[in-house]
């Protein structure tokens, strides 16, 4: 992962854990249903985001540089990964 990205990420990762203390109080206090769905919605957008960036770096360092070093073993690999994992998030 980028250096330059990490501090950024690690904000946003904070803000959602913050959000999801937020809901875990809004359970235990009984608040109203619709109120904690909209608060996990925003939860799950802001998850989205960070993966989304986290998954733009993986593409523009890893992968782009499996491809530039030119060994094909390399280039599978990372293939085969991306492959996996868009196989995983997409269920």
């Amino acid at each position: 992962m980028s250096a330059k990205h990490k501090p950024g990420l690690v904000s946003r990762l904070n803000r959602v854990e913050g959000q999801v203390r937020g809901v875990t109080k809004m359970v235990q206090e009984d608040r109203y249903c619709i109120d904690v769905l909209t608060q996990i919605a925003a939860i799950k957008a802001a998850l989205s985001k960070v993966e989304s960036a986290i998954l733009k770096d993986h593409l523009h360092h890893c992968i782009e540089g499996a491809i530039v070093s030119g060994d094909a073993n390399a280039q599978r690999e990372k293939a085969a990964e991306l492959v996996t994992l868009l196989a995983r998030v997409s269920h």
